[in-house]
């Protein structure tokens, strides 16, 4: 699917759902073709591949963290399997659908169609495990499910993390979950007293969490704290967890702790019972709010997106692919000019001792001749030239930022013009056009808080508001 092709779709399904969307979508547009011009998005690619359709909510987390059992009770029916062992090793793409019965397909029919989160995601598996990629069945699956909790979202269920966690292949998915969700509910188990055991999926789930340009889409849940209602160690418990989270860097206060009353177990102490419900209903609700409101935090982050894109491309990476250009230019001219020495001493040690130009000056052909050959020798070396002087370059920015490489790249082309990397207009065009972007997002912001916000509580604001879809 092109780009246009994109854009068309998500323009007929944000229609009805929300104005404003529409007019963010069409800025988008405008970032791509930004980015293409500058090499920092492939002609086939657009930003808004990195937003998902619908609101996206995904839940990760540990073997027998209670992931399923919350799933199906949010849902209001028992759509996934749960145990205490792992019952399924897929990821489960949840979603409204008009059967009765729950129906499953598979992970083909989300590779191949655009309008789910995981469109392509073969060719991101097979980047880093060749040959899995044609395998995306044993990785992926859809639910149908008719349920009004459904309605409007996507619900995504991972497989235990701590199963097999240096698979590259789960790894690269749940990497592409959290960067297209809205809501990321991490889920762990209270019943491993010992959280730094569980070293290696900390780091893994946290550790990729926290380091998103959102952290705060991010929920991480402690399940079925009722097990520790024998030692009345609740509190212990909670501590021990939030600071092995806060070891991966984990400072925010998204954390809560919960459990499935239809699965508790006994907890004779009433007083303690009490405490137990009273913290799982607060942080239950808190949970199942955030879980309701997806649709206008997924809003609001679109937007910020193009804010933070924009920003990023700005500030950072044109600057520095401005800087690696010009560091590019200056080692070809000083080689051309050193390549250009080395054939006019040639010309002069020929003319010396055996009047090499006076000879091919007698005929007009040999002259014409030699300098046409001259031209291209000189060349050549110049484009061997080009070519070398850009690997360097290219490979350090490979390592250090993969777009701003394939950007470098991109603008050292062969039939590119060197003279580029000293032109300072299409730099400033780009920015000034970047800083619109920014402007127009903050405004975007403003006509959101208008859908919701009454500043002055008065009728003519409320009459003026774009309707909720």
């Amino acid at each position: 699917m092109t780009p246009q092709e994109r854009y068309k779709k998500l323009k007929q399904h944000l229609y009805e759902e929300n104005p404003v969307l529409l007019e963010v979508i069409k800025h988008y547009e405008a970032l791509d073709k930004i980015a293409h011009s500058t090499g920092f998005l492939n002609p086939d690619e657009t930003y808004t591949s990195h937003i998902s359709w619908w609101p996206l909510i995904s839940v990760l987390g540990t073997f027998s963290s209670g992931k399923s059992t919350f799933i199906n009770q949010y849902i209001g029916k028992n759509i996934q399997s749960t145990g205490n062992q792992a019952v399924d090793d897929k990821f489960t793409v949840i979603c409204y659908g008009t059967n009765e019965d729950a129906t499953t397909l598979p992970g083909l029919a989300l590779d191949a169609d655009p309008r789910f989160p995981f469109y392509n995601i073969s060719e991101e598996v097979e980047k880093v495990d060749e040959g899995e990629g044609s395998r995306v069945n044993l990785y992926l699956q859809l639910k149908t499910v008719r349920s009004d909790a459904v309605k409007g979202k996507i619900l995504i269920d991972s497989p235990g993390f701590d199963a097999d966690s240096q698979r590259d292949a789960i790894l690269r998915i749940t990497s592409h979950i959290i960067d297209m969700s809205d809501l990321v509910l991490i889920f762990f188990d209270a019943r491993h007293p010992e959280p730094g055991a569980m070293r290696d999926t900390l780091e893994h789930l946290v550790g990729t969490a926290i380091s998103h340009r959102d952290a705060n889409k991010i929920l991480y849940i402690l399940n079925q704290i009722d097990t520790t209602a024998k030692e009345d160690n609740l509190e212990d418990v909670i501590g021990s967890w939030q600071r092995a989270l806060s070891q991966q860097g984990l400072v925010s206060g998204n954390f809560f702790a919960i459990y499935n009353e239809n699965a508790m177990v006994q907890i004779d102490d009433p007083a303690q019972a009490e405490r137990l419900k009273r913290k799982k209903d607060e942080d239950l609700h808190k949970i199942i709010e955030r879980m309701d409101k997806v649709r206008i935090e997924r809003a609001y982050r679109i937007t910020k997106a193009l804010e933070d894109i924009s920003k990023e491309i700005r500030e950072k990476k044109l600057p520095n692919l401005q800087k690696s250009l010009r560091k590019w230019f200056g080692r070809v001219l000083i080689a051309d000019i050193v390549l250009f020495v080395i054939f006019c001493a040639a010309l002069v040690a020929l003319q010396l001792k055996f009047g090499f130009l006076e000879k091919i000056a007698q005929t007009p052909l040999m002259y014409i001749l030699f300098a046409a050959a001259a031209a291209g020798v000189l060349l050549f070396f110049h484009f061997r030239i080009r070519n070398f002087a850009s690997r360097g370059i290219y490979k350090k920015l490979e390592a250090e930022d993969p777009v701003v490489a394939a950007a470098f790249r991109h603008n050292t082309r062969w039939w590119r013009p060197m003279i580029r990397a000293r032109m300072k207009g299409w730099v400033k065009r780009a920015q000034s056009n970047l800083e619109k972007l920014v402007s127009e997002s903050k405004k975007a912001i403003q006509k959101l808080n208008d859908q919701f916000v009454s500043p002055s509580g008065s009728l003519a604001d409320e009459e003026n508001r774009t309707p909720k879809k």
